[in-house]
């Protein structure tokens, strides 16, 4: 379903309220990708920064742990289990530890669902990503009672996906397809999927920005959909609500309590949220939502955009502002590459995966790029050239993703921009000869751990 389009002055909205929210989040240093903002059930703004389309799916992060909550909401109102279920009771063989602990014993869904579970770090960081996780969970010590104070844990959401399997024999996708993704149109999701053959529930998930407004709506609704109760709408109230004190967190908007994986906010709103800026808010006083992609360095930064220019419009306050007509990321601005030698150069394995590079003499580079990361595969050549970004489709990822591509010159220096538009990803490679042998540093704008390495040719 697509939900119906509106002026903003018939939702009660001033149209040049709403454009100066998009010009503060346009001018801000957090990179825009696309934005929703729904009012009274319809769509008021919507806006993509090209190359960025609102029809693209993009990767979600932690936004998928609200639809791991709803997954969990549904197996609970079907009596599948229950929040009060013990952790261990799902699991058995050699899942499970010679000894569980008291604490472990003692440990409940309602702790995973709130972030409770009483280790004193997250586990995804000391389980990895990659094996028999479900096992790697169970084998870590839980340092305290459950219950305990909120510790932000996307290992705990990767035990509910596993629970979710268990009970109904469906992973998180296929569970969901008929009783939520379906009902909503949302017909491209994708899930990340662990070597076990579990969604990882906690990331991983990839929507479009008008799937994620559906998905906004229908909590407004809390859970009616089109006459139909979708959702338990005591779950989608339990869910939203502060179930634990997260006051122990820095940003004032993520510590406003902690429900079934989502966070409350300041202003009466609550949101489920990704790495990098992406955002399902919902703001009920005011019967609305707001929807983005990003890739943003400073989510509160963001947030504080959204209060500072967007609620006072929703506030009905007198707000003027001018966005520009056209919204776009430009490719990196410099002279052309100068010529290169026509030699490949060739590397060593590595985590970024290039494996070659050929700098030609017209100014442009092809790259050899292999599977480096958890659900790539094949090898591609991938082409920059100077000027504006050329699109080309990025398959080391099946389906394939859009990407696209530029290239410039710093002296010497072949400098090489890559966007992979389904996520909030950007890789720059600054390339240049020394002693005969090719040196390429590559940075990321955003990542986990490490963004900047240098890589030496063999």
């Amino acid at each position: 379903m697509t939900l119906p389009r509106s002026t903003p002055a018939d939702q009660g909205l001033s149209s040049e309220g709403l454009d100066g929210f998009v010009a503060a989040l346009d001018a801000s240093k957090q990179e825009l990708h696309t934005l929703i903002v729904l009012r009274r059930g319809h769509v008021v703004l919507e806006r993509e920064w090209s190359p960025y389309r609102l029809a693209d799916r993009h990767l979600l992060f932690s936004v998928s742990k609200s639809f791991t909550s709803t997954a969990v909401g549904l197996a609970v109102e079907a009596g599948l289990l229950s929040v009060d279920d013990k952790v261990v009771s799902f699991f058995s063989g050699d899942d499970l530890p010679d000894k569980i602990s008291d604490n472990l014993a003692a440990m409940e869904v309602r702790h995973l669902l709130t972030m409770s579970t009483g280790h004193s770090a997250d586990t995804v960081d000391r389980l990895g990503r990659t094996g028999r996780m479900v096992q790697g969970f169970f084998q870590l010590d839980v340092e305290n009672a459950p219950g305990a104070p909120f510790v932000y844990n996307s290992g705990a959401t990767y035990i509910l996906s596993a629970i979710v399997q268990k009970v109904t024999g469906e992973k998180l996708t296929e569970y969901l397809r008929p009783r939520l993704f379906e009902p909503l149109g949302i017909t491209e999701a994708i899930w990340e999927t662990s070597d076990e053959g579990i969604n990882m529930g906690g990331w991983g998930l990839s929507l479009n920005t008008h799937s994620l407004a559906a998905f906004a709506q229908l909590l407004v609704q809390r859970g009616e959909w089109e006459g139909k109760q979708l959702v338990p709408a005591a779950w989608i109230d339990a869910a939203t609500s502060a179930q634990v004190d997260n006051s122990n967190q820095d940003n004032p908007d993520w510590k406003q309590g902690y429900g079934y994986q989502f966070w409350r906010g300041r202003h009466n709103s609550y949101r489920g949220d990704g790495a990098f800026g992406q955002y399902v808010l919902v703001l009920p006083d005011h019967d609305s939502a707001v929807l983005i992609t990003s890739a943003s360095p400073d989510m509160q930064a963001t947030m504080n955009v959204i209060w500072d220019h967007l609620l006072p419009v929703l506030e009905g306050k007198e707000v003027s502002g001018t966005a520009k007509e056209s919204l776009e990321i430009l490719p990196p601005a410099g002279p052309a590459p100068a010529a290169g030698d026509g030699q490949t150069y060739t590397f060593a394995t590595n985590d970024h995966g290039l494996s070659a590079v050929r700098l030609d003499a017209d100014g442009g580079g092809t790259f050899t790029l292999d599977a480096a990361r958890p659900g790539e595969s094949g090898t591609q050549e991938i082409t920059f050239a100077p000027g504006d970004w050329t699109e080309q489709p990025y398959t080391l990822r099946d389906p394939a993703q859009r990407m696209v591509t530029s290239a410039y010159g710093d002296g010497e220096t072949f400098v090489a921009t890559a966007r992979l538009l389904e996520a909030p990803f950007v890789m720059t490679l600054r390339c240049r000869v020394v002693d005969g042998r090719l040196s390429v540093g590559v940075n990321y704008n955003v990542g986990f751990g490490t963004t900047d390495e240098t890589l030496v040719s063999e």
